[in-house]
């Protein structure tokens, strides 16, 4: 037996917040219902569903104009990092996202050092362009310069 409900949240396998999807009876009574994830399809559930989508819609939309903000902020900065280096410019350790996470927190920007996209570590003096991920549509470019110390 089939049960429809509106799901509450997005569940994997199943569908997103707002489908009207059909069911087990027991996955319904036994998983969705009780972690409060989906609810009977009617036509107060629906009213509640659209108020909450518009909620969540109006703080996506502040998110992403915090993380459009921030992301023009980093983008007139640059980091100076110092490290040891060998001849060749080699440097003796490497630059990592946390070190770059502390730099720009020292000029008044907090970043998670997770949104610092590194696909390895700086090992070269110079000049570096790393990506930060601000959100999921927003990626802020930054200059880090790594010089002699």
């Amino acid at each position: 037996m089939a049960v429809e409900l509106i799901l509450i949240e997005d569940v994997e396998n199943v569908g997103r917040l707002g489908d009207r999807v059909r069911v087990a009876d027991g996955f319904a009574r036994n998983y969705l219902l009780p972690r409060k994830l989906a609810a009977a399809a009617t036509p107060a559930t629906l009213r509640r569903l659209e108020a909450r989508k518009l909620q969540l819609q109006k703080e996506h939309e502040e998110r992403l104009a915090v993380a459009q903000a921030m992301a023009e902020k980093i983008a007139k900065l640059s980091v100076e990092l110092k490290a040891e280096a060998g001849e060749n410019d080699k440097l003796y350790g490497s630059v990592t996202a946390p070190q770059i996470a502390e730099a720009l927190a020292t000029q008044g920007i907090d970043i998670e050092r997770q949104a610092i996209r590194l696909d390895e570590p700086i090992k070269e003096l110079g000049v570096h362009t790393v990506e930060i991920k601000l959100h999921d549509e927003v990626t802020a470019a930054l200059k880090v310069w790594v010089t002699r110390a």
